[in-house]
């Protein structure tokens, strides 16, 4: 029981600060302290990289696009060299080739992914919902990518190739997500099968989560009212105010 307890306190001892570093709002504070505007009241109203560069340029979105992806970075960053990944795991050892009898021994190898498995979670949740601006946010796009690229770098490539495959041919950003995100626990499944259960559940949630957050975009596309992407160095409020 202590050694439940024990992990349990660590769960929490990570989650939290994740969730508060995915809180941060760059794109409502940027467009707030440099542009004089709250994002989330203007073009989708969507607090993000991709509704920053409509509203106030390609400069100010590509620097929100950065820090949101470094929010999805920084705490598994932080994370694995607590734990010292992966010098502590048998990165061989697979949990269906073991009769896992001892509940402790089963945690003990998973301990690694089951803390991965909440920072990704409390780091997303504080995008969407950042206790920072009352709990207004974005997507979580943006950050998610960065949890991929620590989490998935082995099938990060393949979805990055779905995302802008999709793009290309369509120009929408919210569809490319969505079918990027449910592509996810399919690619993984399919190259690694159950070798990391938490990582794969933690894939499946992805693939639920991201639609669930594009539910607007979703009827927007249904009733073929979906404004597609364009890249434009400028825009009309693409200055910073004095």
């Amino acid at each position: 029981m202590d050694f439940i307890l024990f992990f349990l306190f660590q769960i929490l001892a990570f989650f939290l600060p994740a969730y508060l570093i995915g809180s941060i709002p760059n794109a409502v504070w940027i467009g707030k302290v440099f542009y004089g505007k709250d994002i989330r009241n203007e073009g989708s109203r969507n607090a993000g990289a991709t509704n920053t560069i409509r509203v106030l340029g390609l400069k100010p979105g590509l620097c929100v696009l950065a820090l949101d992806l470094l929010k999805g970075i920084l705490p598994l960053a932080l994370m694995s060299i607590y734990f010292h990944y992966p010098s502590q795991l048998d990165p061989t050892w697979n949990a269906l080739d073991v009769e896992v009898k001892d509940f402790y021994t089963f945690f003990a190898y998973y301990a690694y992914y089951f803390h991965a498995f909440f920072v990704a979670i409390g780091t997303v949740l504080g995008h969407v919902f950042p206790i920072y601006v009352g709990f207004h946010g974005g997507k979580g796009v943006a950050t998610l990518v960065g949890v991929l690229i620590m989490l998935y770098p082995q099938v990060f490539l393949i979805v990055a190739g779905v995302f802008f495959g999709v793009f290309f041919l369509s120009r929408y950003v919210s569809l490319s997500s969505m079918i990027a995100a449910i592509s996810l626990p399919l690619l993984q499944f399919a190259f690694f099968q159950f070798d990391k259960l938490p990582l794969l559940i933690f894939a499946i949630l992805i693939a639920i989560f991201v639609p669930l957050t594009h539910i607007k975009n979703i009827k927007r596309l249904i009733h073929s009212e979906e404004p597609k992407f364009v890249f434009k160095k400028h825009s009309t409020h693409d200055q910073p105010r004095p």
